[in-house]
C-alpha cells in the first residue's frame, strides 16, 4: 500500500472520529445547550423584506430559528428540550450532533405556553413526520386542557406520539438528580398559562424566562431571584422602545432589554454576568452580536445568547 493511500486513509479515518464525537460523550456533569435565540417566528420573519431582514433572506448562515434549550444529562444517558418550536427539525438536528439520541434518547419536552414558537413543533412528532412513541410533553393545566381539546394536537395523544405529563406551579420535576420548576408569569395567556423554569443541576441552577410581561407586574424581585441562580435567560424580545416604527410598544407589554439592564444597574458584577438575554424579535440589532446594543450589553456585564452555548449545571 503505497504511502498517500496509507495517508488518506488514516485521514479519513480521523474524521470520521471527529464526526462522531459529542460533547456530552466527555462530560459527566448535566449541562443547558441553548438551540435557538429568535422570537416565536424565527430571523428573518415571513414575510419581512425589510432592510433588517434581508441580511437574514441573503446570508443562510445569519438566520436564526425560534428560542429553544435543551437539557442534556450525560450521566443518565437523557436529553430535554425546553419549548417545542417550529425550527423542531433544524434543532433535534443539532440536539442529534451535540448528544447523539442512540446515547442520549429525548426523554421528554417542556413546555411555558401556547404560542406558535413554544409548541407548533409538537406537529412534527405526529404520524404525518416522525411518528413519535409515546414522548413526554410536560404542561399546566390549560395548557395540557389546550391540547387534549383541540386538533391537531389532540392526534397526537389519541395516536400515543406524545403522553401529556401534568404540572404545578412551584412544584419541581425530578430528573434524576436534576429538578426542575415551573413557576408562573404574567404574559398574554389567550390559550393557556404561561411559566418560566428553574432548572437545578448537582452544582448550579438557572432560571429560563423567554416570554413576560413588563417585570413591575411581576410579584417576584427579579435583582433577588438572579442572587439565588447561576444562569439568567430572560425575555429580550425587544431591545428598545421605537424598534416597531409606526406601533404603540406600550400594548406589547415585554420589558425591553434597555429597561432591564437599567432595573439591574446595581447588581454586582458576578450577578449581571449570569443574565443572558435570549428571544429576540427580528428587529433586535441583538440578532448581530457585532451590534452597538451589543457592545453596549456586552460593556454592562451581561450576555447575548447564542446557539451552541453550553451552561454546566
Amino acid at each position: 500500500m503505497g504511502f498517500r493511500l496509507m495517508k488518506k486513509i488514516v485521514f479519513f479515518t480521523i474524521g470520521l472520529i471527529f464526526a462522531n464525537f459529542s460533547f456530552a460523550s466527555e462530560s459527566s456533569k448535566p449541562y443547558l445547550y441553548i438551540l435557538g435565540v429568535a422570537q416565536d417566528a424565527g430571523y428573518p420573519q415571513a414575510g419581512c423584506y425589510q432592510p433588517h431582514c434581508m441580511p437574514g433572506w441573503q446570508n443562510k448562515n445569519l438566520r436564526r430559528t425560534a428560542t429553544s434549550i435543551a437539557l442534556i444529562d450525560p450521566a443518565n444517558k437523557k436529553s430535554y428540550l425546553f419549548e417545542a418550536t417550529p425550527n423542531l427539525p433544524e434543532q433535534m438536528y443539532q440536539l442529534e450532533q451535540e448528544a447523539p439520541s442512540k446515547q442520549y434518547p429525548l426523554s421528554g419536552i417542556f413546555l411555558t405556553h401556547a404560542h406558535i414558537g413554544h409548541y407548533a413543533g409538537l406537529m412534527f412528532l405526529g404520524h404525518e413526520a416522525m411518528g413519535a412513541n409515546q414522548i413526554p410533553v410536560y404542561a399546566m393545566p390549560r395548557m395540557k386542557y389546550y391540547l387534549l381539546k383541540n386538533g391537531p394536537w389532540s392526534q397526537l395523544v389519541s395516536f400515543k406520539n406524545i403522553i401529556l405529563k401534568s404540572l404545578k406551579d412551584n412544584t419541581s420535576i425530578n430528573l434524576n438528580e436534576i429538578k426542575v420548576t415551573p413557576f408562573l408569569v404574567p404574559h398574554r395567556d389567550e390559550y393557556s398559562e404561561t411559566v418560566g423554569y428553574k432548572i437545578e443541576g448537582p452544582n448550579k441552577s438557572a432560571i429560563f424566562i423567554p416570554d413576560i410581561n413588563k417585570w413591575s407586574v411581576w410579584k417576584t424581585d427579579l435583582a433577588k431571584l438572579i442572587q439565588q441562580v447561576d444562569y439568567a435567560l430572560l425575555d429580550a424580545t425587544f431591545y428598545a422602545d421605537g424598534e416597531l416604527p409606526g406601533r404603540d410598544m406600550s400594548k406589547i407589554p415585554h420589558p425591553f432589554v434597555s429597561e432591564t439592564m437599567t432595573l439591574l444597574k446595581d447588581l454586582p458584577a458576578k450577578d449581571k454576568n449570569k443574565i443572558w438575554f435570549i428571544h429576540f424579535n427580528h428587529t433586535n440589532p441583538l440578532l448581530n452580536t457585532d451590534s452597538e446594543q451589543a457592545k453596549t450589553v456586552k460593556a454592562n456585564g451581561f450576555n447575548v445568547a447564542k446557539e451552541g452555548v453550553r451552561l454546566e449545571l
